[in-house]
């Protein structure tokens, strides 16, 4: 083992806990591809990669924190085992005080797809057992346009669901249920990403219109976007 696996555990995929209740389909139908373009090492080198924050939970097991729809893929292509790295050990408290600590720390985000709050049971018990929440779908395919940048705040792609989902109809989005997006949807999200509307999301690198009313006061052009 190398010295960077030295600090990962084993785990089977199958154990892994959640801590959210979402993915986005149409994103894990994308790693899906990505890993079955992989042959046998590079397969292997990606799972050394990208191995699971978690937390140790109740009952030894782990809660991980990240890398979700990474791991519905890899369940849905029938991988085994996968490595964690081990972020805290909370297995000593149990119940709704486990979860709201793991809530204090932003390491879970019990909404569901309709981006309302549930209670902490309704988190499923195994990655297999997530719901797909297409506005989490266009909020990952936007970034990857460019629509924003990506940021380090946890469960930022949430709140950007969050910001589309009153704004773009369901029906839009259907064909993110595939690993398509619809054209147009996404044309629209990016336009409304970039916009002042947005400003206030993590990872905005639009421009708002008091900073475009200065410009044009000072006769220059403002830009559309700063990417």
């Amino acid at each position: 083992m190398s010295t960077h696996q030295q600090h990962l555990i084993a785990v089977a995929l199958a154990d892994l806990h959640p801590t959210q209740i979402t993915v986005g389909a149409a994103e894990v139908a994308v790693k899906r591809e990505q890993w079955a373009g992989l042959k046998r090492k590079a397969r292997k080198h990606t799972l050394a990669a990208h191995w699971f924050p978690a937390v140790k939970g109740p009952e030894g097991r782990y809660y991980i924190v990240d890398h979700h729809h990474l791991g519905m893929a890899l369940h849905q292509e029938d991988v085994g085992t996968v490595w964690v790295m081990q972020l805290d050990d909370l297995s000593a408290i149990r119940g709704e005080a486990f979860w709201r600590l793991m809530e204090f720390h932003r390491w879970a985000h019990p909404y569901d797809e309709k981006g309302k709050r549930q209670d902490y049971e309704a988190i499923p018990s195994e990655i297999s057992k997530l719901h797909d929440d297409p506005y989490r779908s266009l909020a990952g395919f936007v970034r990857s346009a460019g629509g924003y940048a990506k940021d380090a705040a946890p469960f930022a792609e949430f709140l950007w669901a969050d910001f589309f989902r009153p704004l773009i109809p369901r029906r839009a989005l259907e064909k993110s249920r595939t690993q398509a997006l619809p054209v147009e949807a996404l044309q629209q999200a990016v336009a409304l990403a970039r916009g002042p509307g947005a400003r206030y999301l993590p990872g905005w690198t639009g421009v708002s219109a008091s900073l475009s009313a200065v410009s044009s006061g000072l006769g220059g052009t403002a830009p559309v976007s700063a990417e």
